[in-house]
């Protein structure tokens, strides 16, 4: 078995890791590879057609603010395309363009089968080759990993994630199960085409109003509902405080029970979109302290029992805050890379430009601790 050696591995090339690579570009660390199981923007390849980015995108960078769903300070995916709510396809595209452009060091078709820690780094095993790294910063994201078992017969159901496209679904009557973005998502395109909506939700996040998309619904989702609200009335209706607790199949109909005792009858496999496991739990999950379901990460974003093994991804957690987009995730990159540069001893006041564009944020206070006074309204009266 052949045997290679870096400073830097980094798996997953999406945009978590490649944002962490090319902030390791900017200071200098040559001795890096990108190891990714599938391609570049794997995850993207396999949205749903109709899916967008609920961020939007918008060319601003000259004035300092970035493109929201930017992997680096001189990019921008909605200048590239000329749109602003990207498909999963063109944001792979995006990502395979800044790959080429940087000229990256990826290994595609690249799956690690083992990782081990050794007394100098980690030992990561892939085909026919074994990687020594000193450092590992593990960027496998989310989409790839839905939350397959939640409940029994969960495995009845359609999963949401794994649908090619929305308008080739049969039938005229859905239930879906999950009432955030990629349960709505679902919900909006099968209402657009024509079909009758049931939305099963354990909460109510439609009536939630914070600031934060990673709490609520995003306001182009919103905006969404309400279009097809005053389009299509009665398309789509909203059943909070409904926690599906099973799903049976008795060969002609499908049987969805809720915990309040109530039960939900479809001709149609109901559509599971129920969230996603962190792509963590997967291989290193042993590697990372657990609060309950929730890793638990070091000031710097590396495993508080391994300081050499770093997360980049939409499963960082700081204080009760999710980093779960892009636009938040990314503003930790420098963090990381300037943490490994100060481990390798390594200049890292290049890195200056990545903080003035908010993708070097080390005061997590001001992540976590944001309010906003003004007073939103939610979209109830529009749906329902």
């Amino acid at each position: 078995m052949n045997e290679s050696a870096f400073n830097v591995v980094i798996v997953g090339a999406g945009p978590a890791g490649l944002g962490c690579a090319l902030a390791l570009q900017e200071i200098g660390v040559e001795s890096l590879v990108i190891v990714e199981s599938e391609r570049v923007g794997a995850s993207f390849q396999h949205w749903p057609e109709e899916m967008r980015l609920i961020t939007p995108s918008f060319h601003s960078n000259p004035f300092f603010a970035t493109d929201l769903n930017a992997v680096s300070p001189r990019t921008s995916p909605g200048d590239l395309f000329g749109a602003e709510h990207l498909s999963g396809k063109q944001y792979a595209a995006y990502l395979k363009a800044v790959v080429g452009h940087y000229e990256l060091p990826v290994r595609e078709g690249c799956r690690v089968n083992k990782v081990r820690s050794d007394l100098d780094g980690f030992t990561l095993e892939v085909y026919e080759e074994t990687i020594k790294a000193r450092f590992v910063i593990w960027a496998t994201g989310e989409f790839s990993f839905p939350d397959l078992d939640p409940f029994p017969g969960a495995g009845l159901c359609r999963i949401a994630p794994q649908v090619g496209s929305w308008q080739r679904i049969q039938g005229d009557e859905f239930v879906v199960i999950g009432g955030y973005e990629s349960g709505m998502d679902a919900a909006y395109h099968l209402a657009a085409r024509g079909s009758k909506v049931k939305v099963l939700s354990r909460g109510e996040p439609w009536k939630i109003d914070d600031p934060d998309p990673s709490v609520s619904l995003s306001p182009f989702t919103k905006e969404r509902l309400a279009r097809i609200a005053r389009a299509l009335p009665g398309s789509i209706e909203l059943l909070g405080g409904r926690e599906v607790i099973e799903v049976t199949h008795d060969g002609g109909a499908y049987r969805i029970f809720t915990l309040d005792g109530d039960s939900f009858v479809s001709s149609q496999a109901p559509i599971l979109a129920t969230g996603f496991e962190p792509g963590i739990k997967r291989q290193v999950s042993s590697f990372f302290e657990w609060n309950q379901s929730r890793p638990v990460f070091s000031e710097v974003d590396s495993s508080t029992l391994y300081p050499n093994l770093f997360y980049s991804g939409p499963s960082l957690l700081h204080r009760d805050s999710k980093f779960c987009f892009i636009y938040k995730f990314r503003a930790r990159f420098g963090v990381i890379a300037q943490e490994i540069g100060k481990r390798l001893e390594l200049d890292t006041s290049s890195l200056s430009e990545w903080k003035k564009r908010g993708f070097l944020i080390e005061d997590i206070d001001c992540c976590v601790d944001c309010k906003c006074e003004v007073e939103t309204s939610t979209v109830e009266e529009a749906v329902l």
